[in-house]
């Protein structure tokens, strides 16, 4: 089976998610360190300009965003199963709610201290400034956010050891994010929260699987050798796109840099483009239905 190639960096919250599956299904994987902010040379090229962290490789297929990476790891190597019941939801609440109450915890935590370039990089992200005094302003208010969604979490864990029951499920690897995150850049957060503290123990001790390094470089001629897997556009879709059809795709939160190609694969919950990559030929881009925008051109 092709290898999982998995571009991030360590303090990526949403890398954590991905990296938290890989150690629960006990994974092994190979590792791409990227850039904390633009450029991305070694990335762009295979994303066609999708600049998000983390982005998963496997050969010639690339798949983008956090969701579509879990889907695929799921798809793949479905032993132990994880995604059940309302999972996927949870897995959007973790990404939108709780990670909006980790951001300003945190950066009302780092102040001063952020870099300015880290700054700047984020502010061209999401189209707004990145405003420390706000942050600031509005801490108190995400904090008790945090705190209520991390209670809802310690409640959910009263019958077992996992939100899964007695093993893991998605669920619990989604929400490993905000708790490994900012549970762990400000511990009072997890005060009297027993049950959150005990599962974090757990989760923890999962680890991230069989990980070994490689370089930008050696991923890029991956792709180079490598031909993207089939993919099939369903016909019933209403959005009454075809296959072939010229597209571009962007999130619809924050770092929306349209990415554009030729629809090779549609289904309710993947979108993925054909596009030719400069040097390196054919690649197909992966990326969720939920959260992405997809337009014809």
């Amino acid at each position: 089976m092709p290898e999982l190639i998995l571009h991030h960096y360590d303090t990526s919250p949403f890398s954590e998610k991905a990296r938290a599956m890989l150690g629960v299904k006990g994974l092994a994987w190979r590792s791409v360190i990227q850039p904390v902010i633009m450029p991305k040379p070694e990335l762009v090229p295979l994303t066609g300009g999708y600049r998000r962290i983390p982005v998963l490789q496997v050969g010639a297929d690339v798949y983008c965003d956090s969701q579509a990476i879990l889907e695929e790891v799921e798809r793949r190597h479905p032993e132990p199963a994880l995604a059940r019941g309302a999972d996927w939801a949870v897995n959007l609440f973790a990404d939108r709610l709780w990670f909006q109450a980790c951001v300003a915890v945190i950066f009302a935590k780092l102040g001063d201290a952020v870099p300015k370039a880290f700054i700047a990089d984020r502010e061209k992200l999401s189209g707004r400034p990145f405003d420390i005094a706000a942050m600031k302003a509005a801490e108190p208010f995400a904090r008790a956010q945090w705190r209520a969604y991390a209670a809802w979490a310690d409640t959910g864990l009263a019958q077992a050891p996992y939100l899964g029951g007695e093993r893991p499920s998605l669920s619990d690897v989604a929400l490993w994010m905000p708790v490994w995150w900012a549970g762990g850049a400000v511990p009072d957060l997890m005060a009297g929260l027993d049950r959150l503290q005990a599962w974090a123990g757990r989760m923890r001790a999962f680890g991230h699987g069989q990980r070994t390094e490689m370089t930008p470089a050696e991923a890029l001629d991956v792709a180079r050798a490598a031909t993207p897997a089939p993919a099939a556009v369903d016909t019933d879709d209403p959005s009454g796109l075809g296959a072939g059809d010229p597209v571009t795709v962007q999130a619809d939160d924050y770092g929306r840099d349209p990415i554009g190609g030729r629809l090779a694969g549609l289904t309710p919950t993947r979108i993925t483009l054909a596009r030719e990559a400069d040097g390196l030929g054919p690649i197909h881009v992966h990326f969720p239905r939920a959260g992405y925008v997809l337009a014809r051109d």
